[in-house]
């Protein structure tokens, strides 16, 4: 099996699968216990607080640890629209945002809230003078993506948040980082946002644990009620396996810095490949190191999914979230039928190699010539 979906989900590293079993034997006590196995369980839970922090410039008292993306898309929106309710009721999205901020905001404009959705860019991406336009007095949240899930287009979230300032709006700004984490370089500090989303799951940890950042003096509403862990934000005790894990996936990927290098002359490559042998390729979006998404116009995706697949070749129609639904980010960038109804996304990861790559082009190829003869 060649695995191309690093953006759905990737396999969990070694280091961080380790650090589960580590967690759930020898260190399993309860951080909020006073005892020995619970000071250690207390230590290990700082240790992994600290080393995400330091790999975002953040603070430890900054990063809440949370189950993933969507719950942190979710508080991020909720939480700051009923922390700045009486400020105001505008919020600035995208189009081409995840489901967890676009139906979330779906949400809060049935509550009332005023919602401005902005197209995306011929690249997919947002542009930041779009958002100085929608900009309003009463405007109290901007989220919009650093790196898309389907295109890979990156959003400047510091022009954003520069365009923010400038206007002298008090929104605060949310960016889902979690498809940029550890492939585009960036620091809270340089990005410029309030709150920033992660998730472990894209990174080779393993699912159902994230973070979230939220700027120091941001005093959002606590997401669960109880013992008041995680700074008061997520009662509830902390899941130490989970969380050691994403710990130790974070320094794995730090460690390996030639990654993001890496993945860029993997697609690079690919494009390459695939734009001398299939004149009719269309490439889509791009800027992230590690997306590539493309269209062969007149073919169907679901029938190159299950080409590529039968010959052991993993990579998807998009967002694994979409199950089969036509792409939402592609219709907003107004691209046309053909091209939405034959594109797919190849993702890559740490893992990912030159075979991996070259096999992925010389079947899609050999598709292309065969899958011709049909149309």
């Amino acid at each position: 099996m060649i695995y191309l979906d690093n953006a759905a989900t990737t396999p969990v590293c070694p280091e961080a699968a380790q650090a589960v079993l580590a967690a759930m034997t020898d260190g399993f006590g309860n951080p909020s216990s006073t005892h020995g196995p619970g000071r250690d369980a207390r230590q290990a839970l700082k240790a992994a607080r600290e080393t995400v922090a330091a790999s975002l410039g953040a603070k430890p008292e900054e990063i809440t640890f949370t189950s993933g993306g969507s719950e942190g898309d979710n508080w991020a929106l909720l939480g700051a629209c009923r922390l700045m309710r009486h400020k105001g009721r505008h919020i600035i999205t995208g189009l081409t945002e995840h489901d967890a901020v676009r139906k979330t905001a779906d949400f809060l404009q049935s509550q009332g809230f005023e919602v401005t959705r902005l197209a995306p860019g011929p690249d997919g991406a947002v542009p930041a003078e779009a958002v100085a336009t929608a900009l309003r007095p009463d405007t109290v949240l901007v989220s919009l993506m650093l790196v898309n899930n389907e295109t890979g287009a990156v959003t400047d979230i510091p022009a954003v948040a520069r365009a923010i300032r400038a206007a002298g709006c008090p929104a605060l700004l949310h960016t889902d980082a979690i498809q940029g984490y550890m492939k585009v370089p960036f620091t809270v500090k340089s990005l410029g946002a309030d709150i920033v989303t992660l998730s472990g799951h894209k990174i080779h940890a393993p699912k159902g644990v994230g973070a979230q950042y939220v700027r120091a003096g941001v005093k959002l509403p606590p997401l669960i009620f109880g013992g008041g862990q995680e700074n008061g934000y997520r009662s509830g005790t902390e899941p130490m396996p989970a969380i050691a894990a994403l710990a130790a996936a974070v320094k794995a990927y730090r460690a390996d810095r030639d990654a993001p290098g890496r993945m860029a002359a993997l697609r690079a490559r690919a494009v390459d490949t695939l734009s001398a042998a299939l004149p009719d390729v269309a490439f889509i979006g791009g800027g992230a190191p590690h997306i590539l998404c493309l269209s062969l116009p007149g073919y169907k995706s679901e029938v190159l999914l299950n080409y590529l697949d039968g010959a052991g070749i993993c990579v998807s129609k998009g967002s694994a979230c979409k199950r089969g639904a036509r792409s939402h980010v592609l219709e907003a960038m107004g691209l046309p039928a053909k091209v939405i109804d034959g594109a797919i996304r190849v993702s890559l990861g740490r893992f990912t190699t030159e075979a991996d790559i070259d096999a992925f082009c010389q079947v899609l190829i050999r598709a292309h010539d065969s899958l011709y003869k049909s149309l």
